[in-house]
């Protein structure tokens, strides 16, 4: 076999190195996620954010010193390097020939009486590092937030306002204030990231909601219309609700909305039923099915009659109970049993000073959270809902689309935070611990966009944010190599394929009749009509007639204005007195002919006319 080798390598070194199959060069995994790895900058950002809300900072050439003593060799016992704090642990004793320098109290030796029974007494030693810095792992490790790298779906031209990622995980929703839904798919996207397919539900109207049906093969759009749409899967539409007649006073009475919607979701568990509220002040029930009928509508209470808007609304897990943010800052819950009505059972008044822009539910049904435009997060207890359980302030809100997403285990809820003028922090994606009810984690996510949608998928283990402004959006997606699953994983390990000689097309020539000069239309005279009526020379008023008889060439208008007339005229050949006679007495020169022999008129009228009386001259009367 050897000698077989040793020949085949000989003739081998007889070709070119390009002859035969050659091997395709394959970029490590580890490379691919060094490159979507969070900066540290973004790291120190975060911690300088915790510092507000008293947890634990560090510098930026701390943070770094960190990283570097994270992914650092073991160091060779011949330097001396300083090693501050106790010693790493390690399977043997060390050799006294250690050049290292320890800082604190060193172990006892092996033969001494306190190591005898190998009994120790107290907490075990610290790990390695300053205690913050393992403070901040073991923090990390206990909720495991999946945040060390991160890509972005760009493609809109303004900020995303809405997201839906289906069950699975492999389709993302993102929608836009620049009127477009963009698709987005794990399983065939490659790392570019690009969407495969753009929709545009209502030209003119953002896109404020997305929610997809419990078995994922339908999705619903919620935009500033007054009409939802339902899409396949494919991004294909299904058909729109019917909107209301706005005539109408009793919004009972009405078809539809009549209004621009301002959320809806689909029910958790029934894949033919969906809700929607809008800026009408209703929220309605609608069978998917049947796109022209609603199910059921909901007159929320107010405090005098009015039409205020429901600015959001919320299913819980089992789709028993429907939750509606109105505008007068009330939050209302209505339980679907036998025979329910508009009434709210639950009924919570001045909940928030400025609207309410998303509620959720956690799936044991005890806790409601609630977000506004007034820059908090409130933690409602359903068994106690007079007071809230906790408030969290400083999170400014500048979107009507802000929600709030729980964890996978619902140890952890989070928010987004939007951009002040004079602040210097950035759109922040914000954790907090449910049961602690503080916060733990602040994530940094854009320096310059604001967060507006968020939600962490528990099948990916990867979480979702939606930033952008009024020039850029994008979908943040953040997640962890050793934590998280499919979704990002797939795509960024997955290089775009690369132009072969197959793949070259010439361009094609179309020849158009109508292309060619003889078919073709006039150019425009336009701008050159422009240019000339802004010239004073060649815009000038056109010359007046002359009066009189003329000078200069020209004839004037008084003896006739054609140079014929007055050829003839200095001729003698026309004979014309009128122009010079009194039109008074040209008339008055026919009265008496007409009196003695009337010829048209008179003759018609002699036996019924009466005899014209003329008024006498006031002449003398005036003398006088």
């Amino acid at each position: 076999m050897e000698d077989d080798a040793d020949i085949y390598d000989g003739i081998r070194a007889q070709f070119p190195l390009t002859f035969g199959k050659q091997q395709k060069s394959q970029t490590s995994l580890e490379a691919i996620h060094n490159a979507t790895r969070r900066s540290t900058t973004d790291a120190a950002n975060n911690s300088n954010n915790k510092t507000k809300e008293g947890l634990p900072s560090l510098s930026s050439s701390s943070q770094a010193w960190l990283d570097s003593l994270r992914n650092s060799k073991p160091s060779n016992p011949n330097t001396n390097d300083s090693l501050i704090g106790p010693p790493r642990p390690h399977a043997a004793v060390p050799d006294e020939d250690d050049g290292d320098v320890m800082v604190g109290p060193p172990r006892p030796p092996p033969g001494s009486g306190d190591d005898d029974d190998d009994v120790m007494i107290g907490p075990p030693r610290p790990p390695v590092g300053p205690s913050s810095d393992s403070d901040e792992e073991e923090e990390e490790n206990r909720y495991r937030i999946p945040m060390s790298n991160e890509i972005i779906l760009k493609g809109h031209t303004k900020i995303v306002s809405a997201l839906a990622i289906d069950h699975s995980g492999s389709r993302v929703l993102s929608g836009s204030y620049d009127y477009t839904v963009r698709m987005f798919d794990f399983q065939g996207m490659n790392s570019r990231l690009q969407s495969f397919r753009q929709l545009e539900p209502f030209d003119g109207h953002q896109v404020r909601n997305l929610s997809w049906s419990p078995t994922a093969d339908r999705f619903l759009c919620v935009t500033g219309c007054a009409q939802a749409k339902i899409y396949d899967r494919d991004g294909l539409t299904l058909g729109e609700f019917v909107k209301g007649d706005m005539y109408i006073r009793d919004l009972k009475n009405t078809k539809g909305h009549i209004s621009g919607l301002t959320c809806g979701e689909w029910h958790p568990k029934t894949k033919e039923t969906i809700l929607t509220s809008s800026e009408d002040g209703s929220l309605r029930i609608w069978d998917v099915n049947d796109f022209k009928s609603q199910k059921q509508v909901i007159k929320p209470k107010l405090a005098r009659p009015g039409r205020i808007p429901v600015t959001t609304c919320a299913w819980d897990r089992e789709g028993k109970f429907i939750v509606g943010g109105i505008g007068d800052g009330s939050i209302q819950i209505w339980n679907l049993k036998p025979g329910w009505g508009s009434r709210p059972d639950i009924y919570i008044e001045k909940s928030h000073s400025d609207d309410i822009t998303a509620l959720k539910f956690s799936t044991d049904g005890r806790i409601l959270l609630s977000r506004s435009f007034d820059g908090s997060l409130k933690v409602w207890d359903l068994r106690q809902i007079k007071v809230p359980l906790k408030v969290f302030d400083d999170l400014p809100n500048h979107y009507a689309q802000t929600n709030i997403a729980f964890s996978p285990d619902e140890q952890l809820f989070l928010t987004g935070t939007s951009i002040e003028r004079e602040s210097t922090t950035g759109g922040l994606l914000c954790f907090y611990d449910r049961s602690k009810l503080e916060l733990v984690q602040r994530v940094g996510v854009s320096p310059t966009c604001s967060v507006v949608q968020c939600t962490w998928h528990p099948r990916l283990n990867q979480i979702f944010a939606t930033a952008g402004d009024k020039s850029q959006g994008g979908t943040h997606v953040l997640y962890d190599p050793t934590l998280s699953e499919r979704g990002a994983l797939v795509c960024v390990a997955r290089a775009p394929r690369k132009k072969s000689v197959d793949d070259f097309e010439a361009p094609l020539v179309i020849h158009n009749p109508h292309a060619l000069p003889l078919f073709r239309d006039q150019p425009s005279r336009k701008r050159q009509r422009e240019k000339i009526l802004k010239d004073p020379i060649k815009s000038h008023k056109p010359e007046l007639p002359i009066t009189g008889p003329g000078y200069g060439g020209r004839v004037g208008a008084s003896k006739g204005s054609l140079l014929t007339q007055y050829l003839l005229k200095q001729g003698g050949m026309i004979k014309e007195t009128w122009m010079e006679e009194d039109p008074r007495e040209a008339i008055l020169k026919y009265a008496d002919v007409a009196a003695k022999d009337p010829k048209f008129i008179a003759p018609a009228y002699a036996q019924t006319q009466p005899e014209p009386v003329f008024a006498k001259s006031d002449s003398e009367d005036e003398e006088k």
